[in-house]
Formats: structure tokens, C-alpha cells, sequence
């Protein structure tokens, strides 16, 4: 579980986050959403360690990462797994190497322990037999499949996904999406996504949080954003006439019921 108590966070003269304080669950898909400039990157960036809030607590199983010594933090991101926007893979690298990279950096498994636990990752992924191929030679959606595999390949207690479905196709985006809930699920961590996809947060937004200008205006589960009444989270949400017709739709089924 990661908690946030009391988060701030300015650049010069602007205060970007104001009195953060959310939970992420354990097993759980946790979303942070919000319009491009809200402060969901920042946070995110803060709760990682790229950014140094200016005041508050980021709790990590009730160990504070601002507190804690350089020597703490790089054992503390050991236990952390990344998905970036873009796949971030290493285009020299075969797909096995990549995989492997944080194993051989962190890992004391000897080379066939550390081949075997790569291939397991890729195989999660539905990626076996894609070891000795390079990321030119997969698609969009494969590189990303790729980039899960290493994230997963150290066994992580967290999970962050910064925007994973950029530049997919919906299909892809949804497959990108169940990937991530599953193994969520499956190895208990806690999972933060950072997304304005509002087809991840329909399909597996189990905790969300809605932040607007720095604050959080909102927080929920999928289940319960349809009835949200907020009207910064309508404006976000139902911003195309689609997602209005089908929030009308769940609102004259809810009427008839």
C-alpha cells in the first residue's frame, strides 16, 4: 500500500499540487486522472522519487520515502517496477536482454536462473518465442508487452504506469489493460496508472482519483464515476458526445429500474 499525506508541491512562483492525500490499495488497479496539466504527472513523478515534494509524507508500507537516506531509496526502488509512455526499450538489446536487464543489475540469481525467470516474464505476456528479436521487429503493442515484462521481471511490491496505452489502437490498448490488471491480481502489488484514457478507467479503474488544478476533486471506483456528481469530473469524463449519451443511457436505466 502507498499512502500520501499532506502533499505539496510548487515551481517557483506556481503551486502545482496542494494538499495531497490519497491511498493506492494493494491488488488493486489505482488511476490517476485529470486534464493535461492538472498535476497527475507531478504527482506521480513525486511519489517515484523524480521530484522532492516541498511538504508531506509518501508512505510505502508506512516507510516515509521523503525521510529516507539516498542508500534507503535505492533499495526502496528495487521494489518498484516502470512502464513508460513509450516502451523505453533498449534498440540494441534483443527482447531477452531487455527483459534481463534489471536482473542482472539486481538480481543474485545465476544466468540460467535469471534466462529462466525472463522467459517466464515474456511467456505472462504472451510473448514466447520473441526472445532473440529486437524492438524494431515488434509492434507498437508488442514493445509495450516487452516493456510489462521487465517491469514484472524483479517481482515488484509497485507498479507505476505512466500513460501505457499511448499511441495504441483500442484493441491494443485493451489488451495493454487486462495485462496489467491480471498480473495486479495475481502478484497482490499495488498498481498506479497514470492515464486520460477513459477506456482504462471504465475497464479496470478499481480506486481512481480525479485531481483539478492541484487538488484532488474527486476519488472512487468505476463503478461509482457515472454517478459521480462533480462537475469538474463531468466536464473531464464526458467531454465527447459518446461517453454523455452513455452516461444518459445509465442514468434512464438507473430511472427505470
Amino acid at each position: 500500500m502507498i499512502r500520501i499525506e499532506h502533499l505539496y508541491k510548487s515551481f517557483e512562483d506556481r503551486d502545482v499540487l496542494k494538499d495531497i492525500n490519497a491511498t493506492f490499495e494493494n491488488g488493486k488497479v489505482n488511476l490517476i486522472i485529470g486534464q493535461s496539466g492538472s498535476g497527475k504527472t507531478v504527482l506521480m513523478k513525486n511519489i517515484v522519487g523524480l521530484f522532492t515534494p516541498d511538504k508531506g509524507k509518501i508512505l510505502y508500507d508506512d516507510r516515509d520515502f521523503v525521510s529516507m537516506s539516498k542508500r534507503e531509496k535505492i533499495m526502496l526502488r528495487r521494489e518498484m517496477g516502470m512502464i513508460f509512455q513509450s516502451a523505453a526499450l533498449f534498440d540494441s538489446m534483443t527482447v531477452l536482454d531487455n527483459v534481463m536487464f534489471p536482473l542482472n543489475m539486481f538480481s543474485h540469481k545465476n544466468y540460467e536462473e535469471r534466462v529462466r525467470r525472463a522467459k517466464e516474464c515474456l511467456a505472462r505476456v504472451n510473448l514466447a518465442g520473441t526472445e532473440n528479436k529486437f524492438p524494431k521487429e515488434l509492434s507498437g503493442g508488442m514493445q509495450k508487452r516487452v516493456a510489462i515484462a521487465r517491469a514484472i521481471s524483479l517481482e515488484p511490491k509497485y507498479l507505476f504506469c505512466d500513460e501505457p496505452n499511448s499511441g495504441l489502437d483500442p484493441k491494443t490498448s485493451i489488451v495493454i489493460d487486462e495485462l496489467i490488471q491480471g498480473i495486479t491480481h495475481e502478484m497482490g502489488i499495488t498498481t498506479i496508472v497514470n492515464t486520460h484514457d477513459m477506456n482504462s478507467v471504465m475497464g479496470i479503474g478499481e480506486s481512481i482519483i480525479f485531481i483539478c488544478k492541484g487538488k484532488i476533486e474527486w476519488n472512487g471506483s468505476n463503478k461509482e464515476i457515472m454517478d459521480a456528481q462533480n462537475p469538474q469530473l463531468e466536464d473531464f469524463i464526458f467531454a465527447s458526445d459518446i461517453l454523455r449519451q452513455v452516461k444518459e443511457a445509465h442514468e434512464a436505466s438507473r430511472d427505470n429500474g
